[in-house]
């Protein structure tokens, strides 16, 4: 029953933290889609966050503590929504839609939903089958640290020591905090809360990409969309591995949809807020998190700077870089107090040598060259030369949310640019690192990337009509 409790608890706090940030007064079902999609992995860390300062609580005062933070959000949302006047016009449920869709639309939604239980068959066969996930990372790092949580008590810390550098103990909490939050609840360290948490990120990602397209774009480029992101074997294998990387890339997509509806015309400081939030449990999530959120605050200054002055770029990022705050306090007090020194600067002597060394460059751009051809374990052709081919078939349509294509596309590049500077510099055979991790770093950008290529292609029936 407690477990039970909190289920619902992560869900509902999730729930209301994106009704709170959204654009008023819509009523709490507009893009009921989107927000549900989004609601579990904000509620996952919201419990990661309480949990990071209450290991050592009793389950009771674990209790009162989440039903605290939700009694507060919800206080506040309905404070915010009775103050509301229904002057404040809002955009839309649906900014942009498709036509009809003739034939197409049953075709397609079809093929989504054939996708979409092969992939959930395939998912829980697997989480059966690797309950203790799927590969080294799994159980040595991210299990590890949420049992060193649960476990530890008032000596949580002493779990993350440069004694056991193997175990990355300067890795953020976000996974490992939710699941040790859960196995509070259960009083057991059972498989089935990382496995189920492993499933809930793959699964509204999954849900995120088709919801944000349908807004943007319609239901037939979701349908394409979401279809793309099923049908990526790689995809389904890590989303049940109990790594950090498809959580990862769950809030990747949920900053750049966030920040592309609201460039699209539902403008509204509260998306800002909750695409910094989202950006920043990324940064809570793996230390990739802190790359991106950074790229993304870049190119969102670069890009804005230029075409609408300072003025109006600061009141666009602002919003933004304040609900990311919160949340990179924590990681500051993680990192200073907590973490040991992480291991990519262990040995600061030989960065300049490895800078100035061109076979790690030709080395580093083969892999990526190669990895652009063979990611995603596709039979026969990769997703990527059948997307490329795709384009050039249908063709370009960009609508109003140009800015936000712009913005997101450079922030990817910088983080896949930063990915490139991390491998010149790695401690590590760089063949080695390059071999065990790249593949895995592109997943994390690979929803985002489907999502933004399918806001620029032109939907099914235009390209039919044409």
């Amino acid at each position: 029953m407690a477990a039970l409790l909190a289920v619902v608890l992560c869900g509902l706090t999730g729930f209301v933290l994106v009704c709170l940030a959204w654009p008023q007064p819509a009523p709490l079902r507009s893009n009921l889609a989107l927000k549900t999609s989004l609601c579990g992995g904000c509620g996952l860390g919201i419990f990661s966050l309480v949990f990071f300062f209450s290991p050592a609580l009793s389950l009771s005062r674990l209790m009162l503590a989440d039903a605290a933070v939700f009694g507060v959000l919800l206080v506040v949302l309905i404070w915010s929504r009775t103050r509301r006047s229904a002057e404040d016009s809002v955009a839309d449920e649906r900014v942009a839609v498709d036509g009809p869709g003739g034939r197409i639309r049953p075709a397609l939604g079809t093929a989504f939903a054939l996708a979409l239980i092969a992939s959930a068959y395939a998912s829980a066969v697997r989480a059966v089958a690797h309950p203790h996930g799927d590969g080294w990372d799994a159980f040595a790092i991210w299990d590890l640290h949420a049992r060193f949580l649960f476990r530890g008590g008032p000596h949580w810390k002493d779990g993350f020591s440069p004694l056991i550098p193997w175990s990355h103990p300067d890795y953020p909490l976000l996974l490992p905090a939710a699941i040790a939050h859960f196995w509070r609840y259960l009083g057991s360290e059972s498989w089935i809360v990382p496995s189920v948490i492993a499933l809930i990120f793959a699964f509204s990602t999954v849900g995120l990409l088709f919801s944000g397209l349908s807004i943007l774009r319609g239901q037939n480029q979701a349908f394409l969309g979401g279809t793309v992101l099923l049908a990526t074997p790689f995809f389904v294998e890590q989303g049940t591995s109990q790594y950090a990387d498809v959580p990862l890339s769950f809030f990747f997509l949920a900053t750049i949809v966030l920040l592309c509806i609201h460039d699209s015309g539902m403008r509204s400081p509260g998306l800002l807020a909750l695409a910094g939030v989202t950006a920043g449990f990324a940064a809570w999530t793996k230390n990739e998190g802190l790359l991106f959120l950074g790229a993304i605050v870049l190119a969102r200054v670069v890009i804005l700077a230029r075409h609408e002055g300072w003025i109006f770029c600061g009141r666009q990022t602002l919003p933004m870089l304040l609900a990311a705050l919160p949340v990179l306090l924590v990681i500051a007090y993680f990192k200073v107090r907590v973490a040991p020194a992480g291991d990519l600067f262990s040995s600061p002597a030989s960065l300049w040598h490895k800078l100035l060394d061109p076979a790690r460059y030709w080395a580093t751009f083969q892999w990526y060259a190669k990895e652009l051809l063979r990611f995603g374990h596709w039979w026969l052709i990769p997703g990527t030369v059948l997307l490329a081919g795709y384009y050039f078939i249908v063709g370009k349509e960009v609508g109003s949310y140009e800015d936000g294509i712009r913005i997101s596309v450079l922030a990817l590049g910088l983080t896949l640019a930063g990915y490139f500077a991390v491998y010149l510099i790695t401690p590590y055979d760089i063949h080695w690192h390059l071999r065990s991790s790249l593949n895995r770093l592109f997943l994390q950008v690979w929803p985002s990337a489907i999502f933004l290529f399918f806001l620029v292609v032109r939907t099914p029936e235009r390209t039919l009509a044409a």
